[in-house]
């Protein structure tokens, strides 16, 4: 049975016992910022909104209910550090560049060891590790002849090495709400009342200026030196890449997301093999962030419509049954190159106006845009092709004229 002395509605600071660390966001050093204590081992410690996995911390409480787990089990973090260093960087010690993670998240069993010694439950939010992919398109380009094996970053079987890096939300409230446009107090409402009241703590304790939000997190793919990302030494390949399970995984070929995905993974090898880096950032963020239920209804909705699937129309059925066309919130993006600390992407590949504007707003330099080739765009993608292009998606001459799709009925619903 659940111990349940161990749940705590906190609706104002605790008046006794020992006070958690205090949070300075974006100090100088993790001494004077502090650990980001978001465990429910001993409330008491707790001095963030929330807890830790993001939308898995509601399987950790599903696990204690049915009696798997502990409630009060503290991980072992024995061997569990980075295999290669990352940062510090001056970037971390801004608080208005790194609103949305922690940048200490992978040091804590390092740079926390004394908290941790003294019964401080402080748990990593980013976790790196080494490893190999391996993708058909791979093993397809190099039969092809487009790259070559060179038994570092490409093996003959097709495998990549790469390091990986899983970063959970961490957010800094101020932070957040300056780079949105609006007011902590403002946020905190929104986030109070549009969750079902789920985080009582938003508005009742403001003394509290950082979110575990229960969101998915983001997944980094490095290839070649990691320190080329930041040192200048070599040129740097990056696709930002916001999830799409259809196209991702099982190959759904109304959109550009696999054939994009696996372009920038293929440039990111090139660039690594001329001892430079590539960069893929996979962003949690599945239908533009409005989820996949929603994203289905609008493929319905689209092709359905009277007029057929049209690029006039993409963006407003969307609107029509999401109430907004986009909620990924590129603003927040580029946190996580400024805790790579890198200043300069010499080839961007994505062709998105708005991930463009946001890493120049964050003075990232950009090199080459690279859009995504004509011959990976899957016939029935030219839809959403065009409406991009119409939206102001980046284009060059690679990419051809739009197709005039205006009046072209789609496939039947039941193709699909």
């Amino acid at each position: 049975m659940t111990d349940h002395k161990h749940i705590v509605l906190t609706s104002h600071p605790s008046k006794g016992g020992p006070q958690p660390p205090a949070l300075k966001w974006g100090a100088a050093t993790s001494r004077e910022r502090g650990p980001v204590i978001g465990s429910q081992s001993n409330p008491q410690q707790r001095n963030v909104i929330g807890v830790h996995s993001g939308a898995y911390g509601l399987y950790r409480a599903l696990a204690i209910a049915a009696g798997k787990l502990d409630p009060v089990h503290r991980p072992d973090l024995t061997n569990t550090f980075p295999p290669v260093a990352i940062g510090p960087f001056p970037q971390w010690h801004d608080p208005a560049k790194i609103v949305s993670l922690d940048p200490w998240g992978h040091r804590v069993a390092e740079v926390f060891a004394d908290d941790l010694k003294a019964g401080f439950d402080i748990r990593p939010t980013i976790a790196i590790t080494k490893a190999r992919i391996a993708l058909p398109e791979m093993r397809e380009a190099i039969a092809s002849g487009r790259i070559k094996p060179d038994n570092r970053i490409l093996m003959p079987s097709g495998e990549a090495s790469v390091v990986k890096a899983a970063i959970e939300p961490v957010w800094y409230l101020p932070g957040i709400a300056a780079r949105l446009g609006t007011t902590e107090t403002a946020l905190r409402r929104a986030l109070f009342q549009h969750t079902g009241a789920m985080f009582n703590e938003l508005v009742t304790r403001r003394d509290k200026h950082v979110f575990l939000p229960p969101i998915g997190g983001i997944t980094l793919y490095i290839f070649g030196d990691v320190n080329r990302l930041w040192d200048g030494q070599g040129e740097v390949a990056c696709r930002v890449h916001d999830e799409c399970n259809g196209s991702d995984v099982f190959g759904s070929d109304i959109c550009t997301c696999r054939p994009y995905l696996t372009h920038g993974i293929e440039e990111c090898i090139r660039s690594a093999q001329r001892d430079g880096a590539g960069l893929i950032v996979y962003n949690r963020k599945e239908g533009r962030a409005l989820g996949e239920v929603v994203k289905f209804l609008v493929y319905n909705a689209r092709k359905r419509a009277a007029a057929g699937d049209t690029a006039a129309a993409y963006f407003e059925r969307t609107e029509c049954v999401a109430g907004v066309q986009d909620m990924r919130f590129q603003d927040l993006m580029p946190d996580v190159f400024h805790w790579l600390g890198i200043k300069r992407i010499d080839r961007w590949l994505s062709m998105s106006n708005m991930k463009f504007d946001a890493m120049k707003s964050h003075g990232i330099e950009i090199g080459t845009r690279v859009p995504i080739p004509d011959e990976l765009i899957p016939p029935d993608a030219s839809v959403e092709m065009d409406a991009k292009k119409a939206a102001g998606y980046f284009t060059d001459e690679t990419v051809k004229a739009p197709k005039d799709l205006a009046g072209t009925r789609g496939r039947d619903l039941d193709q699909y």
